[in-house]
């Protein structure tokens, strides 16, 4: 370790002597690069962006149920409603079928599951009335309300022929060209910091920016040699990390190392996450756990918190300082979302209701109402995508707009926040300067800002963290500004398309609940430091400069990483051993052998 900081010591020592003997190089190099930097973020960006926009997601068939004609209808999720109603994943247009009849759910071990949902005409199994639910073997003949079908597995053929499908339609973009483009932006940047900064600038400059350069490959490699081969998401979340460990180093430079390992805990976090991700009954487990955690980090906060301006939101830990309510996203998110024969017990969702008053009560007497907002948002998604009762949403909008009326006349502080909203400039010097100077640093910078450390929009209060997106255009210009908020609505817009051909509601819902909550987080950050919304003091994920925040980030895209069902992309989705794979192969020949055998028996019989 020793050697590498004495080599960047050196590489740093040449670029700012270079700079202090020759001024006009650095001037020479921030004009260019400014130009470069834009066109290297287009590059990268929009072509990750079409690869998660435009890659179909075909959906994958897990078994099939025989109809009376013949038909074979596909089961295409491992949660599948069976019904009359149009929303049915199976429509069986019978009289004597209920509009939502039954469901058929698969484990992670391949075992199915018979559930009849208080049907009017009843389900049986070879027979047999089912009563709650019952499970389901090859070859099972299924009654719904009197109508007589059957339960068909997939050949092994079929399924080698599906992965072989949706391996050459759903292949997402190489990864490679677009890591050599990134690492050319991270070097680009971490010089043009050097620069920027010349005698100030530390080693911590190039060491954090070559760490992350690092830590990048490294992942790619080693998940590509597990065979996967979808990286578009990661690839925006180290993007938009490398602009937040520019804004970082541009305002509190003590903090880059800080930021740095926050993120490689966070990049930890992530495949942790993902790998408990990947078995649903362990997930479904750990629900409630993930819901004690929540309450339990919000209430201690409450209790023993620190802050400042009468919010609560920090715990010490000796040296460490974190922010328990941007954890508790993520397990508010995992105690949210169901499988499917929980959605429809009324007492799961009583339960989350009750989690979700008790976290919005924690966080209202800890002052924090930006965080507050983004939670109640997430229920509201949670909440439909559970229930689909628009007038029960209606009427907890209606309620919480009264409590909201209520709060503002007994909170002034946050009076005060909406009372500026929209007229920063008529108090430019009071409670709108930071609007005002985020605004006046977003114009200043123009198409491709003034360079990496030379804003000034870092010497006002929270530059770094609320007011982050003046940063970026200011310092990045707003192409790369657009194009970091464009990074967030494609993650949101990818999540629901995905969301289609997903496997269970398990990840639907917490998929949509976490690209709900990135977006509207970055919303909050950004329409309130230009004075579109109210200054919140909510985090722009990934960018702002907060090791909670940062971690919390990360949580949240595995959440997505989950809902990424194409051939071997996500290593979130368990694929079949090459043992397995093998042993399938194996089962088809032999197949194929049989087949081609009895033909030529029958044709040679024929013959004599």
């Amino acid at each position: 370790m020793q050697t590498i900081t004495n080599g960047l010591q050196t590489v740093l020592d040449a670029i700012t002597g270079a700079a202090a003997e020759y001024p006009m190089l650095g001037i020479w190099y921030t004009t260019v690069i400014r130009f470069v930097l834009p066109v290297l973020a287009l590059l990268i960006l929009l072509t990750v962006i079409r690869s998660l926009l435009t890659v179909p997601h075909i959906p994958e068939t897990w078994a099939y149920i025989s109809l009376p004609n013949g038909e074979r209808v596909p089961l295409t999720h491992w949660e599948n409603l069976i019904g009359r109603a149009k929303n049915n994943d199976v429509i069986l247009s019978y009289p004597s079928i209920s509009r939502t009849h039954a469901a058929i759910n698969r484990n992670d071990k391949g075992e199915w599951t018979l559930y009849d949902l208080d049907s009017t005409g009843g389900t049986t199994v070879n027979g047999y009335t089912v009563d709650g639910d019952a499970i389901l073997e090859e070859g099972d003949v299924v009654s719904f309300g009197g109508v007589e079908t059957v339960f068909l597995p997939l050949t092994v053929s079929e399924k080698r022929s599906q992965r072989q499908l949706r391996a050459e339609e759903t292949r997402p973009v190489s990864p490679w060209g677009l890591l050599v483009l990134l690492t050319m932006f991270q070097v680009f940047t971490a010089i043009q910091l050097i620069v920027s900064m010349g005698e100030k600038a530390t080693v911590n400059i190039p060491l954090v920016f070559l760490g992350l350069t690092a830590t990048m490959w490294i992942y790619c490699l080693t998940f590509r040699a597990m065979r996967r081969v979808g990286f578009e998401m990661e690839l925006i979340a180290f993007f938009l990390c490398t602009l937040g460990l520019s804004v970082t180093a541009s305002t509190n430079p003590d903090d880059l190392l800080k930021i740095f390992l926050t993120m490689l805990g966070g990049l930890f976090g992530f495949m942790i996450l993902c790998f408990i991700l990947r078995n649903l009954e362990n997930a479904q487990k750990i629900r409630w756990v993930m819901a004690a955690g929540a309450i339990g980090m919000l209430a201690i906060t409450l209790v023993a918190g620190t802050g400042a301006y009468g919010a609560k939101l920090w715990l010490k830990l000796g040296p460490i300082s974190i922010q328990p309510s941007e954890i508790a996203k993520i397990c508010y998110i995992f105690a949210g979302a169901a499988t499917l024969d929980r959605l429809f017990k009324k007492r799961n969702l009583t339960l989350f209701i009750v989690l979700t008053g008790m976290c919005g009560g924690c966080l209202a007497l800890m002052n924090d109402f930006g965080t507050a907002l983004i939670f109640f948002v997430t229920f509201l998604v949670i909440a439909f995508m559970r229930s689909g009762d628009w007038a029960t949403l209606a009427l907890i909008c209606s309620g919480c707009g009264i409590g909201g009326m209520m709060l503002l006349k007994l909170k002034a502080h946050v009076a005060a926040r909406f009372a500026v909203w929209g007229h920063a400039w008529e108090h430019a010097s009071d409670s709108g300067f930071q609007q005002v100077r985020t605004m006046s640093a977003s114009a200043s910078g123009g198409l491709i800002g003034v360079g990496a450390g030379n804003g000034w929009l870092k010497g006002i209060f929270a530059a770094d963290t609320d007011l982050v997106y003046g940063m970026l255009c200011e310092e990045f210009g707003f192409i790369i500004a657009f194009l970091a908020i464009l990074c967030i609505i494609t993650l949101a817009v990818f999540s629901v398309r995905a969301c289609r051909a997903g496997r269970s509601s398990f990840y639907t819902i917490a998929a949509c609940a976490a690209s709900s909550m990135m977006v509207v987080q970055t919303c909050l950050n950004v329409f309130g430091a230009v004075d579109l919304l109210p200054l919140t003091g909510v985090t722009f994920p990934f960018v702002s400069n907060g090791g909670s925040a940062m971690l919390s980030a990360w949580g949240l895209l595995a959440f997505l990483k989950a809902t990424d069902t194409r051939q071997n992309a996500s290593f979130a989705v368990k694929l079949p051993s090459r043992k397995q794979i093998k042993q399938e192969d194996e089962i088809d020949n032999y197949t194929d052998y049989t087949e081609d055998y009895n033909d030529y028996m029958e044709d040679d019989y024929e013959e004599d």
